[in-house]
């Protein structure tokens, strides 16, 4: 008996030895296997996105890092003139200088968590004055014009944002500017006390600006949200929302740019470098 449990016993620790050899190169494969699937997903992701179709997933909020201000003047220019059907001059072109676009931090994402820490450093050493304080002063600080305006594609997304800016706007709160559960009489109200943030969509913005609400008196930076949403949806591709904005722009905000009393800001990710390439040389041609 003695000898055949020891003859079992062997032949269980050799068949456990084989399993134990069997199951290690399908372990050692997977990380391999899973790359490759990445991988053929990725390659479908951007083939889906330079063919203009909807994205599955918006890219990294750094992703805008690496343009440079000249790239980024050069994109929105491109998509200004594609939108509307319109051709800049010369003349024109020559006023919109790279110093109209604001360049963030390269070393911090472009997130609504970084939103506060962008803008501060755009003001320097003026920051607490312009972006927290909260009296009205006469002749100088006009109510309901704030320093910075921030559009978004959707009431969710301006919350979001906003949000981003809490540590600056406990003395002198953000303005919602949308339509979503808010009557226009309600922004009104609010737009007659000091305003150094607000944040909405297009449409209701300009209907504020219409009607001598919203005041531009104050207004230096412009934030353009640029991320996209779960559909690949933006600022400047959700149809109606788009044309909204240009109409904004081109009705309030071009002049400006053009005297140079406005600064823009592309915050989230917008085309690479490659893609720039293109649009600069079609813009000079």
């Amino acid at each position: 008996m003695g000898s055949l449990d020891a003859q079992k016993l062997s032949k269980k620790k050799a068949s456990l030895k084989a399993k134990l050899k069997s199951v290690a190169p399908k372990a050692a494969a997977i990380p391999t296997k899973y790359k490759k699937k990445k991988g053929q997903k990725n390659t479908t992701r951007k083939a889906k996105n330079e063919n203009g179709n909807d994205e599955v997933q918006a890219p990294s909020a750094s992703a805008s890092a690496s343009a440079s201000a000249s790239e980024q003047l050069s994109f929105f220019l491109n998509e200004f003139q594609s939108a509307n059907g319109i051709q800049l001059s010369s003349l024109e072109l020559e006023s919109i200088k790279e110093s109209c676009i604001l360049e963030l931090s390269r070393s911090l994402d472009q997130d609504s968590k970084s939103l506060g820490t962008h803008m501060k450093a755009a003001f320097g050493s003026l920051w607490k004055e312009v972006l927290t304080e909260g009296q009205l002063l006469e002749g100088k600080i006009d109510p309901g014009s704030p320093g910075v305006l921030i559009i978004s594609s959707s009431a969710l997304r301006s919350i979001e944002l906003l949000k981003g800016l809490r540590s600056l706007t406990k003395e002198c709160h953000a303005v919602k500017l949308f339509s979503k559960h808010m009557k226009v009489e309600e922004q009104v109200s609010l737009l007659k006390n000091r305003v150094n943030f607000a944040g909405g969509t297009p449409s209701r913005i300009k209907k504020l600006i219409d009607i001598e609400a919203l005041g531009l008196s104050r207004l230096s930076v412009i934030v353009l949200d640029m991320h996209t949403d779960v559909k690949g949806y933006s600022l400047f591709t959700l149809p109606q929302v788009r044309d909204e904005f240009w109409d904004l722009y081109k009705t309030y905000f071009h002049h400006r740019l053009l005297q140079r009393d406005l600064r823009i800001s592309l915050y989230g990710p917008i085309p690479n470098g490659n893609e720039f390439k293109g649009r600069r040389k079609n813009l000079e041609e």
